[in-house]
């Protein structure tokens, strides 16, 4: 009966994870299969985009019950070359405000992107890989982009705290913080993978946080 039960279970996950894939407008592509088993999720097949295959893997992560997700799928671009690439993500990279796009360097091998250098704040690191993975012909991204905190351990972690606290989606109570030297580490369980990503991105938006450890379990 325990069997049966799981086997339904694995189905039922999967078909959700199939049905959020569908919803979200981002997701062009038809060619994404899904797997589940006890609450870990496979995605494989194709997209035309790496902002397609992140997409999809933001999608399954918000479904209930999803307690890790692996994203097999395969980037199948139109054929770019690399300079073109490292090219367009340059002027992309210069055209957002929000990068200091002076202090990055892009390389490009394959269709496969790093990033490198260093940021004052997160999301500046994080607005720079959002500008190189939307540039067609990208495959994978390697952001090796560092921040460099300029706020002591203390503010840092008071400043967390406070943000989780403010957060409709996140039960504080039952999330700890401590901070050492810009590293951020977060302990405790949430109810979901998305309430454990909100956690997280309250810890990285904070000033001077150069890693987040999410040792978060989801328990749902």
């Amino acid at each position: 009966m325990q069997t049966v039960m799981e086997k339904g279970s694995n189905k039922e996950l999967r078909e959700a994870v199939l049905r959020q894939l569908e919803w979200a407008p981002e997701i062009a592509s038809e060619d994404i299969s899904v797997s589940a088993k006890e609450g870990a999720v496979t995605l494989s097949g194709f997209v035309h985009t790496y902002a397609e295959k992140v997409a999809a893997e933001k999608a399954a992560k918000g479904v209930y019950g999803v307690l890790a997700v692996a994203n097999d799928i395969e980037v199948k671009p139109g054929t770019r070359t690399d300079p073109e690439i490292a090219r367009d993500i340059v002027q992309a990279l210069r055209l957002d405000a929000t990068v200091p796009d002076e202090r990055l360097k892009v390389s490009v091998q394959n269709g496969f992107v790093t990033l490198e250098g260093a940021t004052d704040w997160h999301y500046q690191r994080d607005a720079a890989q959002s500008c190189a993975r939307k540039v067609s012909g990208v495959r994978g991204l390697l952001n090796k982009i560092e921040v460099n905190p300029k706020v002591s351990t203390v503010e840092v972690k008071a400043k967390i705290e406070a943000a989780l606290r403010r957060s409709a989606e996140v039960d504080a109570r039952r999330i700890t913080v401590s901070a050492q030297d810009g590293a951020v580490t977060l302990h405790g369980n949430v109810r979901s993978w998305f309430e454990r990503e909100e956690a997280e991105r309250a810890a990285w938006a904070a000033p001077g946080v150069s890693r987040v450890i999410d040792n978060i379990a989801v328990v749902p």
